[in-house]
């Protein structure tokens, strides 16, 4: 049940949903849907391809949640990361593990260390989760389990084990593994020469081609912050072969008392503090969700400046804050690329 944790470790409350999705299948518009629960999250693949049955779909996400629970799963014990975690040096990784171990090191490169999947310790010890209120530490106890965080404490070796610098660093991949899972399901539509599609896990989205119902791309919606119990949007994107994620949680956060401004707390990997943030949500468009998914988590940890200065050194992504302002309020702050329409 990672994906669970992965929520609370994201600090994601934040849902994307589908505009034309329904809880039935489309068979008028010749709309193929699969959707259900798994993983600990919600998901649904909408589809149009009719040599690829619903049932057959079924079958074949159910298989790649089973392999990619064994692979990176910290909530099975006896998978291949909770065995690196208990120390085990010789366990063997698999090309799972070993792509979304070297995505986590490109991305912490391009974030000068900001996004650091080391970091699980620092989050278990402030109680980050829904409901549970942020627990202090001493610097004394910041201080010792800063010493084994850091992504440069690890190493994926030519005989495709992981070494680390103490036996304590402790991995875990919440906050790319579900993009990633995204990706290997679009991809195996592609290898079924599916051309229409949109996946969707927990609210990270891949999309494919055209929505067979409106005969236009994709499109999303994501929920206004500041709607009451009935729901608001407050953007609808179209997708355009590319994928989107978002980090945030602006259902869980406090409020300045002088100023009025909301804000949530976010860990800063290199200093192990849990800063305040104003920037309540992260979304990214990225060509692969496993990199939209890094992104949008480091976007929620790193400087506003910085990550906006960071964005616009990436011509391949594009992203969308969703800030509080002075006023209680917030304010939306969008890449140069983000809205096409």
């Amino acid at each position: 049940m990672w994906l669970i944790s992965m929520e609370s470790r994201k600090l994601f409350n934040l849902l994307l949903v589908t505009i034309f999705l329904s809880c039935q299948t489309k068979v008028e518009n010749k709309t193929q849907r699969i959707n259900g629960f798994a993983l600990g999250t919600s998901f649904s693949i909408s589809y149009s391809a009719p040599q690829l049955s619903e049932i057959d779909l079924e079958r074949k996400v159910d298989s790649i949640f089973g392999v990619l629970n064994q692979s990176l799963s910290t909530y099975i014990t006896t998978s291949d990361i909770s065995k690196i975690n208990k120390g085990d040096s010789l366990q063997l990784v698999d090309s799972h593990f070993i792509k979304v171990y070297q995505k986590a090191t490109e991305v912490w490169e391009a974030t000068d260390g900001y996004f650091d999947p080391t970091v699980g310790a620092l989050v278990n010890a402030y109680g980050f989760g829904p409901g549970k209120p942020l627990i202090q530490i001493s610097q004394q106890q910041r201080d010792s389990i800063l010493f084994f965080t850091g992504w440069d404490k690890t190493q994926l070796t030519e005989q495709y084990t992981i070494k680390k610098a103490h036996p304590q660093v402790y991995f875990d991949f919440n906050a790319l593994a579900k993009g990633y899972v995204v990706d290997v399901i679009a991809d195996f539509l592609r290898i079924k020469n599916v051309s229409s599609f949109l996946v969707e896990i927990g609210g990270e989205i891949v999309a494919q081609g055209n929505s067979p119902k409106s005969k236009g791309l994709w499109k999303v919606a994501i929920d206004d912050p500041q709607q009451g119990e009935e729901r608001k949007l407050i953007q609808v994107l179209t997708l355009n072969n590319e994928a989107l994620a978002t980090s945030g949680n602006y259902r869980k956060y406090s409020v300045n008392d002088k100023t009025g401004e909301r804000w949530v707390h976010s860990i800063n990997p290199k200093t192990g503090e849990a800063i305040p943030s104003l920037v309540l949500s992260a979304s990214v468009l990225a060509p692969d969700c496993i990199t939209a998914d890094a992104y949008a988590t480091a976007l929620m940890v790193m400087p506003f400046e910085r990550s906006k200065a960071l964005i616009q050194s990436h011509p391949e992504l594009e992203a969308y804050w969703i800030v509080s302002d002075s006023l209680g309020g917030v304010k939306e702050v969008f890449s140069k690329g983000f809205l096409k329409e």
